[in-house]
């Protein structure tokens, strides 16, 4: 592991590599951080819900946020740290004091793995990192994010959703077992998640479509695993959620990072 924020300066980097299943325990930091899996799937729960991270994306959290960080496989995971003082002279006029999800463009993995690199000099990793904020602020962001209801009710089905991967039960059976109405979910899930419910369970079919693709399953088993009629729904289900189909997801999740020099 290589994390150089106890040197004083105005930003801190942490390299480290963790095997599928290891977990980060609930934190906050002083700093604002973007973490970034170079390879491998990372889940990042937060007190409203999840954001699932494969390699093609990258999450900005705010400083002073609890969150945890789970591996969904075998990971090497890259976070950059700034200093309160370092974000408001380095950031571009864009707010950052939400948490968001951002495609990775080519420039800012390479700017983040060159920060990230041993014995990289100073003044080269401070340009990379003010780089990444300009770039991280010019990338849409992308909705990998899936919002947990607050209110017991809503969390009872949404529990049963998300244990009900290949949709066998629709939304009356799932009121029936979650002793509600369909009307009281179609009332409590945009209240609490900002998404209908029928909107929610797809992005939540999606994100569990991620687990599966990380730890290797094929596209035809995971469509078939997550209740898709065909491979070609899937695919098209995924890319919206996304915005890239499940083979470039696998292509992206199969390429080596090159060890640090």
């Amino acid at each position: 592991m290589t994390r150089q924020a106890q040197i004083p300066t105005p930003f801190g980097i942490l390299r480290r590599t963790f095997p599928r299943g290891e977990a980060v325990a609930w934190h906050a930091h002083a700093e604002s951080q973007v973490i970034f899996a170079a390879s491998g799937t990372v889940q990042v729960y937060t007190e409203s819900g999840r954001w699932f991270v494969p390699p093609q994306l990258a999450l900005w959290m705010p400083a002073r946020i609890a969150h945890r960080v789970d591996m969904l496989s075998d990971t090497e995971l890259r976070m950059i740290y700034w200093h309160p003082s370092a974000l408001q002279k380095w950031a571009p006029k864009r707010p950052l004091d939400y948490i968001f999800a951002l495609a990775v463009t080519p420039l800012l993995r390479e700017l983040i793995l060159c920060a990230c690199k041993d014995d990289i000099p100073f003044e080269k990793a401070e340009l990379a990192v003010r780089l990444i904020l300009h770039e991280l602020t010019e990338t849409p962001d992308i909705p990998v994010f899936l919002p947990m209801p607050m209110g017991t009710i809503g969390r009872r089905v949404a529990d049963l959703a998300l244990a009900d991967s290949r949709m066998h039960l629709g939304v009356s059976d799932l009121a029936i077992r979650a002793a509600t109405s369909i009307r009281t979910i179609s009332r409590i899930f945009p209240a609490e998640t900002g998404l209908t419910f029928k909107t929610w369970r797809q992005r939540a079919r999606i994100a569990l479509a991620i687990d599966q693709l990380s730890a290797g399953r094929t596209i035809s088993r995971v469509a078939e695993d997550t209740g898709f009629g065909s491979t070609a729904a899937f695919s098209f289900a995924f890319r919206q959620v996304t915005k890239m189909t499940p083979t470039a997801f696998l292509h992206q999740r199969l390429i080596p990072i090159a060890p640090s020099t």
